[in-house]
Order: C-alpha cells, then sequence, then structure tokens
C-alpha cells in the first residue's frame, strides 16, 4: 500500500489516497484505546481517525451519541497513534465543543446537509476558524444542494474543504444501504476543480462484505480515498454493527485495492493522449449520427402529424427496444446500458413530435 501521509497545498493537506477509519460511535474510553491498539499491532494506522460524537437518529430512542465526554476521549487516539481526528457536527453547539476539545478535521452528515439553514448555521460558527471541513452528499442525489453546502463553507474562509460520498436514499435498489449513484461525485469533482472526494463504503453498502468492491469502483472512478468504519468488536457495536470491520480487516481489505493514479488531463503519456484523441474523434461521428438520427425522427413525426397519427407508437417501439438491444449485447454492450440509452433516445424522439404537434396546432399550446 502506498505512503498516504504526504503534505500538499489544498484539500485535507494529505497527498495520494486517503484513508479515515474509526468506529461508527465512540462507545467508551476502553472501546477507543483498543481500536487504536489493534491499528498499531496490525501496523494499520489511518490519516485519520474518525469517531461519531453525535449521531443523528430517524426516530427517538435509538442510540444518538455518547456527548461531549466522547471528545474527551478522543485523546487517546492522539497519545497511541499521533493522527489527526475528525467527527461529524450538525449544529453550531456541536461546532463549539469540538473546536474546545481541538478536533482536527469536521464533518457535515448527510443528513444535515439536506437543510441550508443548518450548513449556514455551522458555517457561521465557523466565521474565522481556520479547521478543515469535510461534506457528505445529501439523502438524494442533488448535486446543487451539495456544492451549495461546500460554497456556504467557502463563504466564511474555510478553504480546506473536502466531499464524502456515501451514496443516496433509494427504496427500490436493495442491493445497498444507499445507492452509490457514481455519476454524482464525478460531476462535483467536474464542476469543482480540485474537490477531493472520499468515499465512504461503509455507508453505500450497510455490509462489511461488500466493502472492498465499493472501495475499488471508488478507486477505479478516480475518488480521492475512503472513509471506512472500523470496530475493535464490530459484532457487538451500539451502532451499525453490520457495517464495520476490524483493524485487521481494513489492512486486508487495503492491501486488495489497486490504488491507481489519476494523470491529470493537461500532461497525459502520449500513448493515452493519441487514444483521447481517438476518442474525440468517435464522439464527433456520433454526434453526427445522432443528428442525422434526430433529423429522420422530425420527418417521421411530420409524417403522422398528416395522417393523424398518435406519437406514440408502442408495436413499433416495442420492435426497437428488443432488437437494438440484442445487437448490442452481442457487440459486448450491457443489456443494462442498452436500454438506458435507447429510452434517453425515445424520450428525446416523442419530446420533439410533441414539439412539432403544438407548433402544428396553436389550439394545443
Amino acid at each position: 500500500m502506498e505512503n498516504h501521509l504526504q503534505t500538499k497545498d489544498w484539500g485535507l493537506g494529505l497527498k495520494g489516497h486517503v484513508i479515515i477509519a474509526g468506529p461508527c460511535s465512540a462507545e467508551t474510553p476502553e472501546q477507543i484505546e483498543k481500536v487504536c491498539l489493534d491499528m498499531k499491532k496490525e501496523n494499520m494506522i489511518p490519516n485519520i481517525f474518525r469517531a461519531g460524537i453525535w449521531k443523528p437518529r430517524t426516530r427517538p430512542g435509538s442510540f444518538e451519541g455518547i456527548g461531549e465526554d466522547g471528545l474527551k476521549w478522543m485523546e487517546i487516539v492522539r497519545h497511541h497513534l499521533n493522527i489527526p481526528i475528525t467527527t461529524e457536527v450538525g449544529n453550531a453547539a456541536h461546532v463549539e465543543l469540538a473546536l474546545k476539545h481541538k478536533v482536527d478535521v469536521l464533518w457535515i452528515g448527510a443528513r444535515t446537509t439536506v437543510n441550508p439553514f443548518a450548513v449556514q448555521e455551522i458555517a457561521d460558527a465557523l466565521q474565522g476558524v481556520d479547521i478543515p471541513v469535510m461534506v457528505k452528499n445529501p439523502m438524494n442525489p442533488d448535486l446543487q444542494l451539495w456544492l451549495g453546502a461546500l460554497e456556504r463553507l467557502q463563504a466564511v474562509g474555510i478553504n480546506k474543504l473536502a466531499a464524502i460520498h456515501r451514496g443516496f436514499s433509494d427504496s427500490y435498489d436493495k442491493r445497498f444501504r444507499n445507492k452509490p449513484n457514481w455519476s454524482m461525485p464525478i460531476h462535483l469533482k467536474r464542476e469543482w476543480k480540485g474537490m477531493e472526494v472520499i468515499n465512504d463504503p461503509s455507508h453505500i453498502v450497510g455490509n462489511r462484505a461488500g466493502i472492498l468492491e465499493t472501495s475499488q469502483r471508488a478507486i477505479n472512478f478516480g475518488l480521492d480515498g475512503l472513509m471506512i468504519e472500523t470496530h475493535h468488536d464490530p459484532d457487538n457495536a451500539w451502532s451499525d454493527a453490520k457495517q464495520q470491520v476490524t483493524p485487521a480487516a481494513l489492512k486486508d481489505i487495503l492491501s486488495k485495492i489497486d490504488f491507481k493514479s489519476t494523470t491529470g488531463f493537461e500532461n497525459p503519456g502520449e500513448r493515452l493522449n493519441d487514444l483521447r484523441t481517438a476518442v474525440d474523434h468517435l464522439d464527433d461521428q456520433l454526434l453526427d449520427l445522432l443528428q442525422e438520427r434526430f433529423s429522420l425522427i422530425d420527418q417521421i413525426g411530420a409524417y403522422k402529424r398528416e395522417h393523424n397519427l398518435t406519437v406514440f407508437q408502442s408495436d413499433r417501439w416495442k420492435f426497437v427496444m428488443e432488437s437494438r438491444t440484442q445487437k448490442g449485447v452481442q457487440k459486448n454492450l450491457s443489456e443494462k446500458f442498452m436500454k438506458e440509452l435507447l429510452y434517453c433516445i425515445h424520450e428525446e424522439s416523442v419530446k420533439r413530435q410533441e414539439k412539432q404537434l403544438r407548433e402544428a396546432d396553436p389550439v394545443k399550446k
């Protein structure tokens, strides 16, 4: 595994893939000490140690965190591991206590990111404070809400910012606790050049068995690090027991991940540059073909209008979907990709034909 602890000028102040690990919740001082000692024993010391002090819960009665006492226990981490510590804050009072106990890095949770008022309260409490802050994505895949939370912090002078991708609520996809929707963190990195995005596979999969696969996918997509919940006795953890791993398991997971380097777009290698140029040419051809296809769609729309035919023809759509999907699969394209592509093209085709109808019949406008 690469050496992660090197300085740089932005983000969390670390270079390479950032590894953040520690229990979901601080439970007892003995628990914190045991996790630290097991990390030392396994020679698996992360860049940053995490532990939840306040735990937002959907319904009262669940364990909602140990509170300020847990912040005092973080001195155990400094004593044994001598690394930065991080915890979640959900309001100005949390910020005040975290700063009082010299927490090194703060993070804002998904349930807080959805509320601009709460984010602004935290930002106001951090006015003039030089501390790194990480922002988890909101519960739903809303890029503007995610960006907005980061911008509110930047506006009060927080310059060391990072994002955490922990997946999005999806009641239909049971494979994940929170569906990853990988396009969202990628879009964030495009929108905010230089922004670090750290993946939280623990909350995405919700079970320890899927952490390795999801972590590797995050690295493959160019994300900048991992936050993995780590406990000395996961099965008996007070919160999120199923998704926590031991320090030994964490070491095993990280040893199996292929940590890929990110080649800058500005200085690619000659071979990579040639391949990208070839892709650019093919994309131009694809756009020309789509333009030609939609030109034909416009003609089909005109014909339907002249002959009083409905825009949507179910038999034709069924034939197109089945035949094109089959051809795509034969060309080594996945069935899922083909269906999503065809749905997008079909939706645009229907919109163009409906527009023609409205323009031809002013009464329907």
